[in-house]
């Protein structure tokens, strides 16, 4: 688009890849994210003092945080997102339900006002005895899994209340909590959506979320293969009904939780790009962010509706995390060593990381997001098991082992999988290795190279491999 862009890091950031890759970088402060990256003032000053006239929220940290919004505004920044009523009115769960219930679309029985610190025990347990058991907390401004507890049965709920307030508290500076019946067997699948400042509204094709580790989303597709064109339409036009029931502009997803029987419920409304949206560029050919730039800029759409609701092919996405499987799914942080990200027809490796990059204890593990397209889900499954083969890290642990494990099992082969498929899976499965480590293509040339000379009679000259060959002394591609 030839737009210049400015990048924010704190202290342990400072030799990250988006910070080399833009054309200017400012220093926030420290590693915390209080104290760096949560900081409002500090962003709009690098933001003025660059010159920049946009800002472009991400999907961390203040993605969904309305005063970030308005005081970008206030310092005559253009947000690209919703407007900061907008995330206020959507990003709490209780008015997102309220907003939905208006638009007639059904939501999961729950509480439709938020629980404060304040409210009685006594209170709480009525309500959830009211709505029946098993029964979800979830946080108000909870995201990522963060603030929910599933409850099975009365004497659980206090500690679940108070386990998930104190968790959104940490993650959110907001303690409300509010119930949710939590439905038998559901899968989670999302549509997103832009909206313009005209009034154009426009769904896509339906993902696929409910591969789901402790409510975290971990593997994500589309189209989904429980929807089929008769509820694609429904569920895609209910998301834009409740777009615009809440007067939304600029890229946003609308979750539905979608039962045994065909029947979807409003879930929430996520404010902000998704970490899973290259499926959706994979399978309509639409750039999410650039429409995100344009919209914020006062652009009308003119993309096609019937176009994005009709996938060319299918894609498929594996989260890749500085983690260690085997041990529990725990951070690895550390420094990369070296790294090989795969490629060829139907991949796309989105990645923040390199070799010698530092992934730092500070923030989310999250260090790429591998992307396989194909013709059909078959395709796509064949093209990302060659890719998980293929991505080679070391010097630290990563849930690469643990993908791979995951694609080859029937029930991920078949889709029949639900949200609670993934942690089940994993705890009946014992305690063996997920995968055992291949040698790189690397390691066994060298091992040959090291065989083939010791091999050599001891009056042979030896011979180097750059003999008849120039040294490349860097590439950077």
């Amino acid at each position: 688009m030839g737009l210049a862009s400015v990048a924010v890091f704190s202290d342990c950031d400072r030799a990250a890849r988006h910070v080399r890759m833009a054309d200017q970088a400012v220093a926030i402060g420290l590693n915390p994210p209080a104290d760096s990256y949560l900081r409002i003032d500090r962003l709009i000053d690098a933001a003025l003092a660059t010159g920049a006239d946009a800002v472009h929220p991400g999907y961390g940290f203040l993605a969904e945080n309305g005063a970030f919004a308005a005081a970008c505004v206030d310092a005559g920044l253009t947000f690209i997102g919703p407007s900061a009523a907008t995330i206020a009115r959507m990003g709490s769960k209780t008015s997102a339900r309220q907003v939905a219930t208006a638009a007639g679309i059904p939501v999961v029985p729950g509480s439709d006002e938020p629980l404060a610190l304040e409210t009685p025990d006594a209170a709480i347990a009525a309500l959830a005895d009211g709505i029946g058991y098993p029964v979800m907390v979830k946080a108000v401004a909870g995201g990522g899994g963060k603030g929910m507890r599933v409850v099975a049965r009365p004497d659980e709920l206090h500690a679940a209340v108070r386990e998930a307030r104190g968790e959104a508290v940490a993650a959110f500076g907001d303690g409300a909590i509010y119930l949710e019946r939590r439905l038998e067997r559901p899968r989670h699948v999302e549509v997103q959506i832009l909206a313009d400042h005209h009034g154009t509204v426009l769904p896509f094709v339906e993902r696929e979320c409910s591969i789901q580790r402790r409510h975290q989303k971990v593997v994500e597709e589309t189209p989904s293969p429980s929807v089929g064109p008769e509820l694609r339409a429904r569920m895609t036009a209910a998301a834009a009904a409740v777009a615009r029931a809440a007067g939304y502009t600029n890229a946003g997803t609308v979750e539905f939780l979608l039962d045994e029987d065909g029947r979807f419920y409003f879930l929430e409304m996520n404010t902000r790009l998704q970490v899973e949206h290259p499926i959706t560029e994979a399978v309509t050919g639409v750039d999410l962010v650039q429409w995100q730039i344009r919209i914020a800029a006062g652009e009308r759409l003119t993309l096609d509706p019937a176009a994005l609701v009709s996938p060319r092919g299918h894609a498929i996405e594996c989260r890749v995390y500085a983690e260690d499987p085997d041990a529990g799914f725990l951070p690895a942080p550390g420094r990369i060593i070296s790294l090989r990200a795969p490629d060829g027809p139907g991949i796309r490796d989105d990645s923040g990381v390199e070799a010698g990059s530092d992934v730092p204890i500070y923030y989310d593990p999250l260090i790429s997001k591998l992307v396989a397209h194909g013709d059909s889900r078959a395709q796509a499954l064949s093209r990302m098991r060659r890719a998980l083969r293929e991505y080679e890290v070391t010097g630290i642990q990563t849930s690469l082992p643990f993908f791979c494990w995951l694609l080859d099992r029937p029930e991920f082969i078949d889709a029949r999988f639900d949200t609670g498929y993934l942690d089940n899976l994993l705890q009946h499965r014992g305690g063996e290795p997920f995968m055992e480590s291949d040698p790189s293509l690397e390691e066994v040339a060298c091992v040959a190279a090291c065989l083939a000379e010791l091999s050599r009679p001891a009056a042979a000259p030896p011979v180097s491999a750059w003999a008849s060959a120039g040294r490349i002394e860097g590439l950077r591609e």
